[in-house]
């Protein structure tokens, strides 16, 4: 009765995204082009990042989401910035992301109660209208200027990444472990859009990525698309560049560059 209540005296963004009423949002304005013509590396998680040497991204500003840790214990990398978007991995891996560590680690405010406190963790107000079906905004890409304010989500956790890198100046984005393809099994358990896994994952670059017994969504690789032509139109209109450093795979949205040719 009480949350009704206030439910119907406070706007819904601040019942829905306590971060709204948190030091977050302070915190987040200061880190505006904080790395202003700065170079910067996005890490997909697509089996074409076993193919690559993530060492040479040691001295780099670099983003990465998700099990990203796999790779961590595996040979050392770590992000610079590390994103979680998705309910289902914070639920099915939240023990780990709780123990990892990096510089800046940005997740949902809406699930603020689930993560440890910490300096370097920030909470984004996430709109995740996207999702909706019931949302005039269902399934339309929105790239948000300002994310103090807000974070629209938009198929993948990329697509707030790219957001990230916008808001914190990055003029050149690439873009490495984004194979863009996806296999359903078989022996998948599909409730609507919700898949939960009964074997290795095949579609990341580790198999327990999404192993046995945790859930995800249903990829919709055409509204991934979607958000990255919106992505890249708000690059080039501000003279910035998003490029496409993945060793194969099929994202052809993002002009390509050898990754290997950045270190040269």
């Amino acid at each position: 009765m009480l949350k009704k209540k206030i439910k119907e005296l406070v706007p819904n963004s601040l019942i829905d995204q306590p971060g709204k009423l948190s030091r977050s949002k302070y915190e987040i304005a200061k880190l505006k082009d904080k790395f202003k013509g700065k170079r910067c590396f996005i890490v997909g998680n697509g089996p074409s990042l076993n193919k690559i040497d993530l060492k040479l991204l040691e001295n780099e500003y670099s983003f990465a989401v998700n099990s990203i840790y796999y790779k961590t214990q595996e040979m050392g990398y770590k992000p610079s910035f590390y994103v979680v978007e998705d309910p289902h991995v914070i639920n099915d891996n939240i023990n780990e992301i709780n123990n990892y560590q990096c510089d800046y680690m940005f997740f949902p405010a809406k699930f603020k109660s689930k993560f440890k406190k910490g300096d370097n963790r920030y909470f984004l107000n996430l709109d995740y209208s996207f999702y909706n079906d019931t949302s005039p905004y269902f399934e339309i890409p929105r790239f948000s200027q300002d994310l103090s304010e807000e974070a629209f989500c938009g198929q993948s956790v990329t697509i707030v990444n790219l957001q990230l890198a916008y808001y914190l100046g990055f003029t050149e984005v690439y873009l490495i472990g984004m194979d863009f393809s996806y296999n359903i099994p078989d022996s998948a358990k599909v409730d609507g859009n919700v898949i939960e896994s009964t074997e290795d994952d095949v579609n990341h670059f580790h198999p327990d990525y999404f192993g046995k017994g945790k859930k995800w969504h249903d990829p919709k690789l055409h509204n991934v698309l979607k958000s990255y032509r919106l992505a890249r139109l708000m690059f080039e209109l501000d003279d910035r560049k998003v490029i496409n450093a993945t060793v194969g795979g099929n994202l052809e949205v993002f002009n390509r560059l050898d990754f290997n040719s950045l270190f040269k």
